[in-house]
């Protein structure tokens, strides 16, 4: 046995001493806080101290600890300086490298108690956050060095994903009231970062007239009920959980407090108009008499619903639109959140799976004879999707499954490669496309043009980079299957468990945890399938992980596009016709936003099947169109010798809320004045998920190298549920887009891709994050989506920012000077 020092308390554990302690943590001494995230030492989420030093436990053997000091986010106390930063500046979104971000901040401000951004940026670049809460990280450094005394202990409210036994009387199938007057809410969409939990809650709580502090949370099972409101099926994604939710929940909510209203009005012999809540209440205002709901609960079930209940209006909220803390943020910072990847079972194997490298390959053979004389190695199996490896637990599963022989068949796509992948879709603009809207003649406005601009331009193939790796934990039984899961679908999950299992799928149950980051990726089963596979040919549970080379290489990726555009101009210099060919899988081709009054306009797609797995990305479509259409706008002012700005305005009489966002953007950069030395301003505006988000990025270049040093946003979202995490959606959405601007493209060659981690596709950075402002235009319209619509704006308005700095028009992704095309 080894003694081991961790938050000052002397332990013995029996770990092989050459299991990183990453995985001693983890599995042995059951310190969840502490994250994996790549195995290799470079995204920084299983970041501890030793000796108050900063170590990656992915990369440090047992036996190298030695007698050094382990403190992991556990061993900080609740009321320290940085915790309590963290939580005054809610920082998180969805926390899985905030514990990582909080001890580098802790060894920071031990050797320089006053940092200066430059000394953030060094020590913390480091730990990635794929959410883009840097720029929070920034401030939240900057306050925990203005902690002299440390306040109260932080509420850290329930966060649970199966109804407990003290939830109470259901007055409903969303609400439960127990007698210490406890709310209990069923929440229907996933908690990715994007905060829908706690919106979600503030819907029931602002008409049920209740604070936050009497609410707790329950994910819900799958059921029709809990279908999404918007679309159907239950499922999170197409940034529509609040606003799917926004009249239905506030409905139910209504009608549950005029139920309770109803009761005490019974209890009281008074008439109903005669009486008001307030703070989990029914008061009676003549004779002051009041109960609360909890003694009220047991006879407002048994009332009947109304038909109707009277909604606030606006002018009555007293949460919805205020700052209002995240119920999910205290328990993130402390490391006590329960992502899929902490779920841990009694006798549960862990399992990692070999898969073909080559799109659509197969495994021919295998030999697992050495895999199997590892220790804690338990079983060699193959499963519809490779050869999995099942261990006690999984360094030991990766030990084995490296010892793996197999042959794999690599199949049709072992030529394929991203030339090919693009002169594919270059090939497919020469054809025409189906008709998808059109107004006026396009064709034949441009045919008789004396002058046309036109121009290409091209997305490439990105990944999802969840800096939680895909996984999942399943226990195949006779009577029943288990399954735990971060997952964006519910209801895909459970389909997918049943077919597997042979249950029917009332005989499934989905433990919905938080996840470590969705962005779409997580609308996926294919880890669901693994992991219920190899349950059900073991009858154990089991947990199948993903490494970050599996993520990056067997991913759902945003497909690749390239589009066509051609215009022709009037004697105003403004478009008189509008002619637009997408090329792509069809995820690409969604999401097209032109709302420039043209007269003439014509929009053409060309679906192109994709050997390469795509998936939905954050913000889906619009992430690969807003950056031709916002380019080729700017295009044409250039064109036409206007300025930017004011070419859009000319264009926008028919579009007031683009107007709106735009000039709200433009006003708070500064637009008209001119900037410093060496640097540009881009602008783009763009419409998707019901909202409308303006940008003007602000640039600079230094030996070939672009910077965006300053970004303001404005976005339309109507009713603005929790605007401090509109704002959070929009710092990250714009952390996000950016790094796939400036940074991501998978590259594919011999049918595969070449990326194994972070380190060969790098995402942004800390240091890179430039300056956030998100300004929200007021509005009393129902909500838009938030988490999406900010990322597909910022690739043109950097794009745009660079050809005002240097005359570089560059219409492929990512930005790389010297790509210009004339």
């Amino acid at each position: 046995m080894t003694p081991l020092s961790v938050n000052n308390k002397i332990h013995h554990v029996q770990s092989d001493p050459e299991k990183p302690l990453l995985w001693v943590l983890r599995d042995e001494l059951g310190l969840k806080g502490t994250k994996y995230g790549c195995g290799v030492g470079v995204c920084g989420a299983c970041l501890v101290l030793l000796d108050g030093e900063p170590n990656h436990a992915c990369m440090v053997p047992l036996h190298a600890v030695g007698t050094r000091r382990v403190t992991t986010i556990e061993g900080l106390a609740e009321d320290h300086p940085v915790i309590r930063a963290w939580c005054a500046e809610q920082t998180p979104q969805c926390g899985y490298c905030q514990p990582a971000q909080v001890l580098a901040t802790t060894a920071l401000l031990a050797n320089i108690p006053h940092p200066s951004d430059a000394e953030i940026d060094a020590a913390l670049s480091g730990v990635l956050c794929r959410c883009g809460t840097y720029r929070r990280i920034r401030r939240a450094v900057h306050a925990a060095t203005q902690s002299n005394v440390a306040p109260a202990s932080l509420r850290l409210p329930e966060l649970l994903d199966g109804l407990p036994d003290d939830a109470g009387v259901a007055l409903n199938e969303w609400i439960w009231i127990n007698r210490d007057n406890v709310l209990t809410l069923m929440i229907n969409h996933s908690e990715m970062g994007q905060g829908s939990l706690t919106g979600l809650a503030v819907l029931f709580a602002e008409e049920l007239d209740v604070d936050l502090d009497k609410v707790r949370t329950v994910f819900a099972p799958v059921d029709a009920r809990y279908a999404n409101g918007l679309w159907g099926g239950q499922f999170t994604g197409g940034s529509s959980s609040i606003r799917g939710e926004w009249t239905r929940l506030r409905k139910i909510a209504a009608q549950t407090r005029a139920r309770l209203v109803a009761a005490a009005a019974q209890r009281w012999g008074v008439e109903a108009v005669d009486c008001c809540t307030a703070q989990a209440q029914v008061l009676h205002a003549r004779t002051g008499r009041r109960l609360a709901y909890g003694e009220l609960a047991d006879a407002a079930a048994k009332l009947a619903p109304p038909r109707s209940a009277a909604l606030k209006t606006p002018a009555e909220f007293r949460l919805i639109g205020h700052a209002l803390p995240r119920l999910e943020i205290p328990a993130m910072t402390l490391g006590r959140t329960r992502y899929g990847i902490d779920v841990a079972l009694p006798g549960m194997l862990v399992a990692t799976v070999a898969r073909c490298p080559v799109f659509g390959g197969r495994a021919k053979r295998f030999a697992a004879a050495a895999a199997l004389a590892v220790p804690g190695v338990r079983a060699v199996l193959p499963i519809a999707s490779g050869i999995a490896v099942l261990a006690d637990d999984f360094w030991s599963a990766l030990r084995g499954r490296e010892l793996l022989h197999i042959d794999w068949t690599l199949g049709s796509n072992a030529q394929l490669n991203n030339a090919k992948i693009e002169r594919g879709l270059l090939r497919a603009l020469k054809q025409d496309g189906t008709l998808i809207a059109h107004h006026g003649d396009a064709k034949r406005a441009l045919g008789r043009a004396s002058q046309i601009v036109e121009a290409v331009y091209q997305t490439p193939y990105l990944a999802h980079v969840t800096i939680e790796p895909m996984n999942c934990v399943a226990h195949v039984r006779a009577d029943g299957c288990d399954v735990w899961v971060g997952t964006q679908d519910q209801a895909a999950t459970r389909a997918t468990a049943a077919e597997i299992s042979g249950l029917p799928e009332a005989r499934v149950r989905v433990h919905t945890q938080f996840l470590g980051g969705g962005f779409g990726r997580r609308l996926q089963t294919d880890c669901v399938a693994d992991a219920v596979e190899l349950s059900r040919e073991l009858g154990v549970p089991v947990q199948v992980l993903w490494t970050r080379a599996d993520d990056m290489q067997h991913d759902f990726y945003r497909p690749a596009h390239a589009m066509q555009l051609k215009a022709c101009l009037d004697q105003r210099g403004l478009p008189a016709a509008w002619f637009m060919r997408a090329a792509g899988p069809e995820l690409a081709l969604e999401g097209t936003d032109l709302p420039y009054a043209v007269s003439h306009v014509r929009e053409e797609r060309v679906e192109v099947a994709s050997a390469v797995p795509v998936g939905a990305w954050r913000s889906v479509g619009a992430s690969n169109n807003a950056f031709p259409i916002e380019c080729f706008v700017d295009e044409l002012a250039h064109a036409a010798g206007r300025d930017p700005l004011a070419y859009r305005l000319a264009l926008l009489d028919d579009a007031p809320r683009h107007r709106a966002a735009l000039e709200l953007a433009a006003s708070k950069a500064g637009w008209g004045e001119v900037p410093g030395p060496n640097r540009g301003r881009g602008v783009a505006v763009y419409r998707s998920f019901d909202s409308v988000v303006a940008q003007v990025a602000e640039i600079s270049v230094a030996h070939g190298v672009i910077r965006v040093e300053r970004v303001v946003c404005a976005i339309d979202c109507g009713i603005a549920v929790t605007p401090d995490a509109v704002r959070a959606q929009l710092e990250g959405s714009i952390a996000f887009g950016l790094s796939a601007a400036l940074h991501e493209e998978v590259r594919i060659a011999a049918g595969r891709v070449q990326q194994a981690s972070v380190q060969d596709y790098p995402i942004l950075t800390l240091a890179e994050m430039p300056e956030v402002e998100v300004h929200i235009v007021p509005s009393a319209a129902p909500p838009g989506g938030v988490g999406e619509p900010g990322v597909p704006v910022i690739a043109p308005a950097v794009a745009n920012a660079l050809f005002a700095l240097t005359g570089q028009r560059l219409r492929r992704l990512p930005l790389r000077l010297g790509n210009a095309t004339p």
